[in-house]
């Protein structure tokens, strides 16, 4: 299997990676005893170990014998604050969860500091599990943006959109200027971007989406939002608008190639033509929609219609975990018993939904999701040298089926190392333990 060929391979590299395999989702497959080349934040080369010039010094080598060595998983939907409320108000249906439970304990305790600290103990459960992108929608988008910039993450920061009032903001109105404003002070940030992030179509007014896509158009930006997630929200867009939520988005012009529709579970064959056709992204988040009775998204139907889907977590609350290892695993059990075929969703594919595709549907698949000379060294080493993962005939197999976030010993971001032998660099877990602790306290 042909490596990935160096754009011209600099005699001094920042960093040189060594591993049992490589998997750069660019080509399908996996790679022996191959090398990555690391300089200015960017891959230089993907190259058979043996076939690096001697001449080609390097200011670190990193030796993994034992490890493949993979893109950064792309968590394509995520409530990252929501960490802090893991665990509450467990087995209970979706709109009771929300409209009991979570909403009333978000009126009142959502606030910058909560954004922030609960931003930054997700982050550090996503980078410990191999996910070095997040697609993130909550309250206080300056202050998620601000968290993942400490904690050294790349992130797409939804700018959240609702009608009615929270303790961020008034009104549609003011959502959308106080998320404006901060897209506007982040604009020039290398790992950060931002998304209009519309919280669903029972929550947004006909006329806000209109000026949502005015700005999506206007700032070339996605539009990221809940959609189709429950049987209940179909029934309720019938009968308020006699068209289904994602006829109704169409009608207004949100259904476009900037469209990233998270959940679509209850999919009709119209619906995935209609997202076939605006060349629209859908984002799986099985084990949230397991957990909260939601159902399961018709994923090999979207795959057939040529529908790009990636992985999503959804928020803590809600899963209760930041783990795309458990999603891919599931995600693909879930399509095979769905069609009944086993030969649905492969691993492979599994591998590029959590990766590639996540990264298109971000609108960064040019920076991020595979491991291609020239991209970001956004990198991930998984170790398959235990013995509950030997032996091992296709890593790309074992990354789906076997292996979990706990393999996971080294990640960079831009080149950069986030974490080392399994331990992080740069956020202080004694503190973020700490800091849970007091949020737990409060909120009870």
């Amino acid at each position: 299997m042909p490596a990935s060929a160096p754009c011209s391979l600099p005699v001094q590299v920042d960093l040189r990676i060594d591993a049992r395999w490589v998997v750069p989702i660019e080509p399908a497959g996996f790679l022996p005893l191959h090398s990555v080349l690391v300089r200015a934040g960017r891959i230089a080369a993907v190259l058979p170990t043996t076939q690096v010039p001697p001449e080609c010094a390097a200011r670190e080598h990193v030796r993994l014998p034992r490890q493949v060595l993979m893109p950064g998983l792309v968590n394509a939907h995520a409530h990252a604050a929501m960490n802090l409320f893991r665990g509450i108000a467990d087995d209970t249906p979706l709109q009771a969860w929300l409209e009991q439970h979570i909403w009333p304990r978000e009126g009142v305790h959502v606030s910058p500091s909560f954004v922030h600290e609960g931003t930054l103990l997700a982050a550090a459960e996503m980078l410990r599990g191999g996910i070095t992108c997040c697609n993130d929608m909550y309250f206080h988008p300056d202050e998620g943006a601000r968290a993942f910039d400490a904690a050294g993450m790349r992130a797409m920061v939804g700018m959240p959109v609702l009608e009615f009032p929270t303790p961020y903001a008034s009104d549609a109105d003011a959502y959308l200027r106080l998320g404006l404003e901060a897209r506007d002070r982040w604009r020039d940030h290398a790992r950060l971007r931002f998304a209009l992030a519309p919280h669903a179509p029972y929550t947004v007014s006909d006329a806000t989406f209109q000026r949502i896509v005015v700005f999506a158009d206007q700032l070339d930006i996605p539009i990221h939002t809940h959609v189709h997630e429950t049987a209940g929200e179909i029934e309720q867009s019938l009968r308020a608008f006699g068209e289904r939520p994602l006829q109704r988005l169409s009608r207004l012009g949100v259904a476009g190639p900037n469209l990233i529709a998270v959940h679509t579970v209850h999919l009709g064959e119209r619906d995935i033509h209609l997202l076939a056709n605006a060349h629209a992204s859908a984002v799986h988040c099985p084990s949230s929609n397991l957990k909260l009775a939601s159902g399961i998204a018709p994923v090999a139907a979207l795959l057939g219609s040529d529908v790009n889907v990636a992985l999503g977590t959804d928020g803590a609350a809600s899963n209760n975990r930041l783990d795309l290892f458990e999603e891919m695993r599931l995600a693909a059990l879930l399509a095979k018993a769905q069609s009944g075929d086993a030969a649905e969703l492969p691993a492979q594919q599994a591998l590029r939904m959590a990766t590639l595709n996540g990264a298109q549907a971000l609108g960064w698949a040019e920076e991020i999701g595979s491991l291609v000379a020239g991209k970001r060294a956004d990198l991930v080493a998984v170790d398959l040298s235990s013995p509950d993962a030997l032996p091992c005939y296709d890593p790309c197999s074992h990354l789906v089926y076997v292996a979990s976030r706990r393999d996971v010993t080294h990640v960079w971001v831009d080149g950069e190392l986030r974490v080392r032998d399994g331990i992080l660099a740069g956020l202080d877990v004694a503190e973020l333990a700490a800091m849970a602790h007091r949020w737990q306290e409060r909120i009870g």
